[in-house]
């Protein structure tokens, strides 16, 4: 684990954003971890400082506009486009599907980066994909805290994460025995 790495883990302990038992993703899948990052995020130096980590593993890529997927993305996708002095706007669930409400729009051609804050299959943030490529813009990259995903997900544009911790996940159907004795929880996302 390089020094980011360790740092933004750290950040999660102290938080008690990294939290252990038996949890239900939103993918569906069952898992012994789950990063619920809504605890980090009520302490504003933290999430300054992951944007910044996270900003800086963007490098010089051009986007003038961050996407948020409502709920999770949303704190750290404001925080990334603040110090990127952007735009910034969100997408959001309506009959179980995010749209862009409130009058958002997006210019043909406009460059936007999907920021969220943790991806185990990557379906919000492909949503938000989709959403740019319907509305005519370009999406640039997809930016995350946490990437769960292994390596697996691929959305045909960069990947930039601070953290890649793979935790195993499991259908309902093959949990382990020592996830079926606990207590299984929702703690959403």
């Amino acid at each position: 684990m390089d020094d980011v790495q360790q740092e933004v883990t750290d950040i999660f302990k102290r938080t008690k954003a990294l939290l252990q038992g038996h949890f239900i993703l939103r993918s569906g899948l069952h898992s012994a971890n789950f990063f619920q990052c809504a605890q980090v995020c009520q302490h504003m130096p933290e999430v300054e400082r992951l944007g910044t980590l996270l900003k800086v593993k963007l490098g010089a890529l051009a986007y003038s506009t961050v996407l948020a997927p409502a709920m999770g993305g949303l704190v750290i996708g404001q925080e990334i486009a603040r110090q990127s002095r952007c735009r910034y706007v969100f997408a959001e669930k309506a009959n179980d599907v995010l749209v862009m409400r409130r009058g958002f729009t997006v210019a043909p051609g406009e460059k936007i980066l999907v920021v969220e804050d943790v991806i185990t299959r990557g379906g919000r943030a492909q949503e938000c994909l989709d959403l740019i490529k319907e509305m005519g813009g370009e999406a640039v990259g997809v930016a995350v805290l946490v990437d769960r995903s292994q390596g697996h997900v691929k959305f045909g544009v960069p990947i930039f994460s601070l953290l890649e911790m793979s935790f195993p996940t499991y259908a309902a159907e093959q949990l382990p025995p020592e996830l079926v004795a606990l207590p299984a929880t929702k703690p959403g996302s």
